[in-house]
C-alpha cells in the first residue's frame, strides 16, 4: 500500500493548511502530487508553490477527481465553498476533513460521490510539527486510505484513531481546545508570581519556560506516566508538594479543569449540531 496518495488537493491555505503542506513536503510527498485551492494564498504560500511547481488555483477545467481531497477552511465557508469543490469529490476520491463541527454525515451530505470519508479534529500546534490529532473513518475507507490520511496527519504530530465519531467532542474539548488551558496555565503562574514581588515579564519568562520544560520533558520520557513525573518533582513537606495540596483540594485544579473540559465537550457538540 501507498503511503501518500498519488494525487491530492488542499482546500484551504491559511495557518494550518499551510502547516499540513509544509508538514507533507518535510516527510517526503513530491509537490507534483499536490495541487491548492486557495482564493486569497498569503505570500508565503505563493512563493511556496512557485518554488516547488505546485499547482496554485489550477483553471477549473484542468481540475480532476484527486485520490485524497484535503478540507482545511473555516466552518462557516464550507457552504459556500462545497458546490466548486464538489466535482473534486469523485467516487475514488477519500475525503480528509479537519473542518470543526462538521459531521462525517454533513460531509456526505455535500460531497455525494466520494468513496470514502475522514473526519479530524487537530490543534494549533500542528503547525509547528506537534500537533495531537485524532481522526474516526467511514466505513467505505479501505485500508488504503486510511493509511493515507494517517500520512497526512502524522506529518505534523501525533494521530489517533477513533473507533466511534462521537468522540471528536470529546477530543475538541481535550486536544482541541487543549492548548489554551496551557496558555492560560501560564498567564496564572505569571499573574501569580507578580503579585509575589517578580517583574511582570520576568514572571512571565520563568512561567512560560517551566511549562515548555515540563512538556519536553514529557516528550522525551514517553514511557514515565505523567503521575510519576509529578511525583518526581514533589519532595515530601517541601514546597511543591504545599502548593499541590491547595491544587488538589476537592474544588482544586482537577475538579475546575473537569468543568471547563465538560463545557467544552458540551458545546462542540451544540456546534456540530
Amino acid at each position: 500500500m501507498s503511503e501518500w496518495p498519488r494525487s491530492l488537493v488542499l482546500v484551504g491555505a491559511g495557518k494550518m493548511g499551510e502547516a499540513l503542506l509544509r508538514g507533507w513536503l518535510s516527510a517526503g510527498l513530491e509537490p507534483a502530487r499536490v495541487a491548492i485551492l486557495e482564493p486569497a494564498p498569503s505570500p508565503e504560500i505563493a512563493a511556496l508553490a512557485a518554488e516547488l511547481s505546485i499547482a496554485l488555483n489550477p483553471p477549473a477545467e484542468t481540475r480532476r477527481p484527486p485520490e485524497a481531497l484535503m478540507l482545511a477552511i473555516k466552518p462557516q465557508s464550507l457552504a459556500a465553498a462545497a458546490p466548486g469543490i464538489a466535482p473534486l469529490a469523485g467516487p475514488g476520491t477519500l475525503v480528509v476533513s479537519i473542518v470543526a463541527g462538521k459531521r462525517i454525515a454533513d460531509l456526505k451530505a455535500r460531497f455525494p460521490e466520494a468513496s470514502a470519508f475522514v473526519r479530524v479534529m487537530s490543534n494549533t500546534p500542528a503547525a509547528v510539527g506537534r500537533g495531537a490529532s485524532a481522526g474516526a473513518a467511514s466505513a467505505t475507507a479501505s485500508p488504503e486510505q486510511r493509511r493515507w490520511a494517517e500520512s497526512l496527519m502524522r506529518a505534523v504530530g501525533v494521530f489517533e484513531w477513533l473507533d466511534d465519531e462521537a468522540l471528536i467532542d470529546a477530543v475538541t474539548a481535550v486536544s482541541g481546545s487543549g492548548p489554551a488551558y496551557a496558555f492560560a496555565l501560564v498567564e496564572a503562574m505569571a499573574a501569580a508570581g507578580e503579585k509575589l514581588g517578580l517583574p511582570a515579564a520576568l514572571s512571565m519568562r520563568l512561567a512560560r519556560a517551566t511549562v515548555e520544560g515540563a512538556g519536553e520533558l514529557m516528550r522525551r520520557q514517553p514511557e514515565v506516566s505523567a503521575a510519576r513525573l509529578r511525583e518526581n518533582v514533589t519532595s515530601p513537606g517541601g514546597t511543591t508538594a504545599e502548593a499541590l495540596a491547595v491544587l488538589r483540594a476537592p474544588d482544586g485544579f482537577p475538579s475546575l479543569l473537569a468543568r471547563a473540559v465538560a463545557a467544552a465537550h458540551r458545546r462542540a457538540g451544540e456546534l456540530a449540531g
